[in-house]
């Protein structure tokens, strides 16, 4: 008799100890979920939402979605869509959470360990870099590298019309400008040794230099991308974000971050003008104001380059660009708004728009609206 009741006594203790250990590590992993949480900024509300997710993309251990950004971005794309399928997308707590959620996906990215591809030295220049030239008495000018070689820099004579007659520039010291694709600006001191003509163009010959500072590397993340868009002048401030409804300039946005973008139009543009881009995300309208910090002129293509910062933008389009730069949008491809609008306006395709370039909007003359770009 004795026995078997002690063989359901330590059965049962079995089941309980089972049970309570199990609870233990639910508890235990609970609070590592919700201390991580925690460190990372977010509220207790938002942790338990941040969890019930990590459990709904069934997550073995919930907390790996604070350091893993391919778990993170999971989480994040099931938030999305849930969003999306609710109507709760333009509500402004959940917007609040979104742009948190973006922002610490933006911090994970930023602070993985990439491979040191910075320079040190003007020898490492590639062929073709761009270049701002900073000469005294004259001002900043564009030139590019045409030629590196082990004694000095081959590049293009800047062209400008503010040259006194006896200017020469041989012997002129200059302080060179430049950014690198995906690293960061760099300014080095030289001199020109020669002006010289190398492979057919007007250049100059200058000194190289074994000291390169860096000055600022990229804030944040881009997305490349060859997307239809419309480029308008900014004619009014308190507007910045209204969305246009007639047709700009044609356009295309090359790559696309919450901090600005790039774009290709046809002619050439200059710098420092304060444009506003209007193009569609997931059949959704959206506009970026700022300013052109960098002109790239082609002429070979009778195209220009036109380097975007951003003004800040308001939560629900940064959101919405960002849901674009990390891949987080329904895939369903929208529309180019081109063809849509081109039926009513009857203006020219896009490429032919951009082979040909609006000479007059770009150099200042008056568009059909009266404004000078």
């Amino acid at each position: 008799m004795f026995l078997p009741i002690l063989i359901i006594i330590i059965a049962v203790s079995g089941v309980l100890i089972l049970f309570i250990s199990l609870a233990d590590r639910k508890k235990s992993g609970w609070v590592q979920f919700y201390a991580k949480g925690k460190d990372s900024g977010f509220s207790f509300k938002e942790i338990d939402l941040l969890h019930r997710l990590a459990i709904k993309s069934k997550l073995e251990d919930p907390s790996v979605l604070f350091f893993s950004q391919g778990q993170l971005d999971k989480c994040i794309k099931a938030l999305v869509k849930n969003l999306h399928l609710s109507g709760g997308m333009n509500e402004k707590g959940n917007q609040d959470f979104l742009s948190k959620l973006y922002d610490f996906r933006k911090k994970i990215e930023m602070d993985k360990p990439r491979v040191k591809n910075g320079i040190s030295n003007s020898r490492q220049i590639s062929e073709g870099q761009v270049l701002r030239i900073l000469t005294k008495g004259v001002g900043v000018l564009k030139s590019q590298v045409i030629k590196n070689v082990n004694n000095y820099l081959t590049v293009s004579r800047p062209a400008t019309a503010k040259l006194p007659g006896t200017f020469s520039w041989q012997g002129q010291k200059l302080s060179v400008y430049f950014w690198r694709d995906e690293d960061a600006g760099y300014v080095f001191d030289s001199e020109v040794v020669d002006e010289v003509f190398s492979r057919g163009i007007s250049s100059l010959k200058i000194s190289h230099s074994d000291s390169l500072f860096r000055t600022q590397k990229r804030k944040s993340i881009r997305v490349k991308m060859h997307k239809a868009a419309y480029l308008y002048p900014v004619l009014n401030e308190d507007e910045l974000n209204r969305i246009e409804i007639n047709p700009g300039l044609k356009c295309f946005i090359e790559d696309l971050s919450d901090t600005g973008c790039a774009i290709t139009i046809g002619g050439k543009a200059q710098d420092d003008l304060r444009i506003k881009v209007q193009f569609f995300l997931n059949n959704i309208p959206v506009c970026m104001s700022g300013n052109v910090r960098f002109a790239e002129y082609k002429e070979d293509t009778n195209r220009s380059l036109l380097h975007i910062e951003a003004d800040p933008l308001p939560i629900e389009i940064r959101n919405q660009i960002l849901g674009e730069v990390f891949g987080m949008l329904p895939e369903d491809e929208e529309e180019l708004p081109y063809r849509m609008l081109d039926e009513q306006d009857g203006e020219m395709p896009v490429d032919s728009a951009i082979e040909n370039g609006d000479q007059d909007f770009l150099d200042g003359d008056q568009d059909s609206t009266g404004a000078s770009f």
